[in-house]
Parts: structure tokens; sequence; C-alpha cells
């Protein structure tokens, strides 16, 4: 359309925990600074997220200077959480990725966590993201690595995509759950000014002065079908999906990004299409 431009950005200190909207991000390599840098699993090391745990939805992860954390969550006082001195490291599974991190120093953070789900886990930080953990080889070129986010550096979503997804939701079974909010997607830059699903044909864009290379579309799990504001559970938007946006058995909306180039992205920046 030629008006597309950078319309918020959002990072997710903790994965799982409610996003954070940002007006301006460092680009790194392996995705914008402070995102999914920090996850929590449980007694066999495998990463718990809001697929198990829907309240995580509520708690929130503030970032600190130094890469910190503050936690706070309904009935929880809140808890400030240093990044732990270089260690040994814990192993973490993240949907069959082996990775190493380094667990939360002392025992405040883990209890905290714990109480708060009812649940024992452990909370542990990536500590060195340019090594830990590589892109998919199947969508990655050499080198490249990401943070604990699902398998890629960013997510990219656009306003009309999601005005087109709400429009098919009202005309469902399911209308009573609709409009869907853009935080059921959990993006780190979402972009306005754009057809509907025109990021299904994009393969590299330019956010500012950083540009992407567009990886694969983003498959969607159940964590899309909870309230972010209230941690229940509906049927949306996974029906409309599986009705309209099925692409290789996926149940697709958004696209994985992977940088190019670093640098700072700004609400407000113009985004080019580059191919």
């Amino acid at each position: 359309m030629g008006n597309e431009q950078l319309q918020s950005i959002h990072v997710h200190p903790v994965k799982a925990f409610r996003g954070l909207a940002l007006p301006e991000a460092v680009v790194e390599p392996w995705g914008l600074a402070g995102d999914r840098r920090w996850v929590l699993i449980d007694d066999g090391g495998k990463v718990v997220t809001q697929r198990q745990q829907p309240r995580l939805a509520l708690a929130v992860a503030e970032l600190l200077p130094g890469g910190g954390l503050r936690l706070s969550a309904p009935g929880m006082d809140p808890l400030d959480v240093p990044v732990p001195r270089p260690a040994g490291t814990v192993p973490v599974d993240i949907f069959g990725d082996k990775v190493e991190g380094v667990a939360a120093e002392g025992t405040a953070a883990h209890a905290w966590c714990s109480a708060y789900l009812g649940a024992a886990v452990r909370l542990v930080h990536m500590d060195d993201p340019a090594t830990r953990r590589p892109v998919d080889p199947d969508y990655a070129l050499p080198g490249e690595t990401v943070s604990f986010a699902d398998g890629f550096p960013l997510l990219l979503t656009t306003a009309a995509s999601l005005d087109s997804l709400n429009s098919l939701i009202a005309q469902g079974d399911h209308a009573a759950e609709g409009p869907l909010p853009m935080n059921r997607f959990r993006p780190n830059l979402v972009v306005s000014g754009t057809d509907a699903w025109a990021e299904d044909d994009w393969s590299r864009i330019a956010v500012g002065e950083v540009t992407f290379r567009v990886a694969k579309m983003c498959g969607r799990c159940v964590v899309t079908t909870t309230d972010q504001a209230t941690a229940e559970r509906g049927k949306e938007p996974l029906r409309t999906l599986g009705l309209h946006r099925r692409f290789d058995g996926k149940l697709v909306f958004g696209q994985n990004l992977v940088p190019q180039t670093t640098g700072t992205v700004r609400v407000g920046d113009p985004v080019r299409i580059l191919g």
C-alpha cells in the first residue's frame, strides 16, 4: 500500500509472561533486546508456557537495568531478580531443542514462580544467546541463533490481518468471543498500513534502519485462545484460522523474522517491503 509503518513494539522478558509495549527497542541478532531471555522449566527441564499454565498471562516481568527482572503477579509480592553470575548451566528442553541456561541465583525466584503457579518450576536465564541455540536449520542461515522464543528471533503481525480475522470470527459460531486483541498472538512487531494478509508474500523487509529476512509463516497453538487479561480460554481464533488460514497443516497468523542487520526500531518507523 505504500504507507506501511511500525505500529507497536512488544517484548516478553520471561517467555509466556505478559508482554510489554515499548516505544523503541534494540534489534540484536537473536531478537529484540530483553525479549525471552528468561524462561520457566519444570523438574524435567521442559519449558513451561501458557500452553500448560494459562495463568502466566497475568504475570508481569519488567526489565531492570542490566537485564534483571521485577516480577509481579496477582496475590504475590513483587520480587527483583538479578541476572545470575556465570556459573554452571542447567539443561532446558524447548520443544525438543536442547539448550543450556543459567538458573536464577538462590531460591527466591524459583519459590516465587512455583508458589504463583502451584507447581514446581525454576527460572532460567539465557546467558549467551550468540551461541546457545541455533535457529531451525531448515529455515536458517549459518550462525543464526535465537533466544527462548518459540523458534525465531522475532514475530511480526499486521493490523489489517487482525481486522480481517476478526471479521471472519464475527461471522462464525463463536462470534461472541471477538473481536480479539493483538496480544493473543504475542508479536514483537505490529505493522499498520498494509492490505490484509500482505505479509504472506514478503521475503525481506526493512523497519526503519534494520533489515529482516522473513523466514516462515507462524503456526499458532492453544495460547492464542487464552485471554491475556483473564487467563480464560475459548475456541477462537483457532476455529476460524482452521477454516480460513490452514497452510501445510498449520494454522497460520503472522511471520517469523530473522534480523539481517542490527540497530534500533521505533514506533512510527516506515516499513519497506524489499522482496
